[in-house]
């Protein structure tokens, strides 16, 4: 007997329809799956076969063959453990039927309990759009799918329950949407606790309202770290659809919190120098998310810069650019969003001190090695590159609060009122990611500020990147002031702003 249901599949954070077939006859017991299924596909017999007999089903006589369409697809994951098994009962007779514009995804245990699967919120969003009106899928995932609105939505406990619902024996509601409760937000610390640093805050302010990336140079306890960790505090609350494109990439990668599986808060992604390359951009046989699209809509802070080594650094250049990782393996391409604000901070050189006042252990050759290993190309993508000095004793004592996170938020919001309003009717959305052939048309300068950045650009001998991210910059520096032409100022301030690779890396 032969029957087919629908489920879906899933490539980077694409989900694609996938029908199930099965083909039960008599005969010598066997059992094949077709259809480009990687080895956790294979293992589906296994787990399958085990689910029916603890379900009450006897399938060890039977020869069984499944097909997974499109067969040229490669597929992967154990999401379709739970539409193959709904295959067989069908094509056995033991459930009268499916009903139609129904979907199945889910893995099984052995007992026919069905497990939490990872990426359901990027496949029930799909399937909503190819007309499906029902969802099954296990208990665990029902408020990731509910995300989705306009489908139903089953939460199935175990293989028994299902066939009783299909067999009319028993009934089940549709879950009810989820709606995330806001109230106990993991609170960020505020920048008025830290001392001093006020010119600090203000570049650490523009960057956050342009979305720029940012880099910190300083010596070892001067609050690069402290201030980092204070970012994501500022920046503006995310809308709900940030919220389900940044929920959708910590679903595949299996990172969501059952009971309150949306993500309301800007990611905050700490990495160490250890990480490797695939760690940060993605990757792997099956390709997953790496930090940089864990950080989608949020912030990635890379400790200690040079101590990464050369190669993965030089690995974030397209994605800083594109704001999207694309990972190519033989049997095809998987992208991911990463629409990441990168904040790095750095020592002068390997023992901290060159440029301050305390003494410079360091051989000009040791320094040039330690600098050397973050490239031109890397630098000339991070926007805003400021010099942390260190804290002094009276700023320390001081009782006085400086700038704090409210403030600073106020102010950003402010200025990206402006660019929304700027951007209106375009795919952009921060001054941060303006593409050159609109810089003309979005910043526009008065004649003293273009004859400043002419001069500037000639004396200083900048590239064609530099003088990009000093129009982008200066954009936003405006913004923050409420003026729509950009001055002499605004100019002079992005310029400052991007002196540092003069300093350091001349």
């Amino acid at each position: 007997m032969f029957a087919k249901v629908e489920s879906m599949g899933l490539n980077g954070l694409k989900a694609f329809s996938v029908a199930v077939e099965s083909n039960t006859e008599k005969g010598t017991p066997d059992f094949r799956i077709g259809g480009l299924g990687d080895a956790s596909v294979q293992e589906s017999r296994m787990r399958v076969l085990a689910a029916m007999e603890n379900s009450g089903f006897d399938g060890s006589r039977l020869k069984v063959t499944v097909n997974l369409s499109p067969a040229d697809v490669r597929k992967s994951g154990s999401s379709y453990d739970f539409p193959i098994l709904v295959s067989i009962l069908a094509a056995l007779g033991e459930i009268s039927g499916v009903p139609e514009g129904s979907v199945f995804i889910g893995e099984l245990s052995l007992s026919g309990e069905l497990a939490g699967t990872n990426g359901v919120l990027p496949m029930a969003a799909a399937a909503k759009e190819n007309g499906v009106r029902n969802l099954f899928l296990p208990e665990a995932n029902v408020k990731e799918a509910s995300l989705v609105r306009g489908i139903n939505i089953y939460g199935i406990k175990n293989i028994a329950q299902l066939t009783a619902f299909l067999n009319g024996k028993e009934h089940i509601a549709p879950a009810p949407p989820y709606i995330p409760d806001t109230d106990g937000c993991a609170a960020v610390a505020d920048f008025a606790d830290v001392k001093g640093q006020e010119n600090i805050k203000a570049a650490i302010q523009t960057a956050a309202a342009g979305f720029h990336n940012l880099l910190m140079i300083g010596p070892p306890g001067a609050g690069k770290s402290m201030l980092a960790k204070r970012i994501s505090g500022i920046l503006p609350p995310m809308t709900f659809e940030e919220s389900i494109e940044t929920t959708s990439v910590y679903s595949v990668a299996g990172m969501l919190d059952d009971k309150s599986p949306l993500i309301t808060l800007r990611p905050f992604r700490a990495v160490s120098h250890t990480a490797s390359a695939v760690g940060i951009i993605g990757g792997g046989k099956t390709p997953m998310p790496g930090e940089i699209s864990l950080a989608h809509n949020g912030v990635l802070f890379l400790d200690e810069l040079p101590e990464f080594r050369r190669d993965v650094l030089e690995t974030l250049r397209q994605p800083l650019e594109d704001r999207r990782i694309v990972i190519t393996r033989a049997q095809g391409k998987a992208s991911f969003p990463c629409k990441t604000m990168l904040v790095a901070a750095m020592n002068p050189c390997p023992c901290g001190n060159y440029g301050s006042e305390g003494k410079c252990t360091c051989t000009p050759a040791a320094i040039t090695k330690y600098l050397g290993k973050i490239s031109r190309p890397v630098l000339d993508r991070i926007d805003i590159q400021i010099e942390v000095g260190a804290v002094k004793y009276a700023e320390l004592r001081s009782e006085q609060k400086g700038l704090s996170s409210a403030e600073m938020l106020e102010n950003i919001q402010k200025a990206r009122e402006l660019q929304e309003k700027r951007f209106k009717g375009t795919d952009i959305l921060f001054n941060g990611e303006i593409p050159p052939a609109k810089l003309k048309e979005y910043c526009l300068m008065d004649s003293e500020a273009e004859e400043f950045l002419q001069n500037t650009f000639d004396k200083l001998g900048l590239s064609a990147r530099a003088y990009d991210r000093i129009l982008k910059v200066a954009r936003t520096v405006a913004d923050i002031d409420g003026e729509e032409v950009i001055s002499r100022r605004h100019i002079s301030k992005a310029v400052q702003y991007r002196s540092l690779d003069r300093k350091y890396w001349q």
